[in-house]
């Protein structure tokens, strides 16, 4: 897997402080995509054992919530196997810590592929869906678009049906 950058300090991302990973790979490719740079997925840098370490290094400081896969998708099939080890890592090591997934795939989807379950069911939060130009609200809370939905992975997994994130609007209610 390749990787664009680790943000040790970003409030922009999913709830608090997070430490973001920005994976590259991504089939999306939406009109008006902020990063289009990652959708290639050979672009950035080879995920190593240093970049791991940054990760897991930023993730013990008392103040940062968590961990943001963004990019590119973290569920791109270049990803899966990479993100799959770092946040079981990420949960054995900080089971208090949420881990948040932006991706451009939707829940659906995800929960009934086999591998893309695996990495699902590791993520906290996942702001599901394409980014789309036409549907753009800069004052949404944690996407870009309103057809992107903020759901509760766990809930939404035990009570097979989705369970929206309380910074949801009031259409999704």
């Amino acid at each position: 897997m390749n990787y664009h950058n680790i943000s040790s300090c970003d409030i922009v991302n999913g709830e608090g402080v997070r430490c973001v990973v920005w994976v590259s790979g991504c089939p999306h490719e939406c009109d008006g995509c902020f990063n289009p740079i990652t959708w290639n997925p050979k672009s950035g840098v080879k995920f190593d054992s240093n970049a791991e370490q940054e990760i897991l290094k930023a993730l013990e400081s008392p103040y940062c919530s968590g961990l943001t896969l963004s990019g590119g998708d973290p569920f791109h099939i270049t990803n899966l196997d990479t993100m799959i080890r770092l946040c079981t890592k990420v949960k054995e090591q900080f089971p208090t810590k949420t881990i948040w997934a932006y991706s451009g795939f939707e829940f659906e989807f995800l929960a009934k592929i086999e591998s893309k379950r695996e990495l699902l069911k590791l993520c906290d939060v996942l702001v599901d869906g394409k980014f789309k130009r036409d549907l753009h609200k800069p004052s949404l809370k944690h996407r870009g678009s309103s057809n992107q939905r903020i759901i509760m992975v766990q809930e939404s997994l035990t009570q097979d049906t989705i369970v929206y994130h309380k910074d949801m609007e009031e259409q999704y209610r």
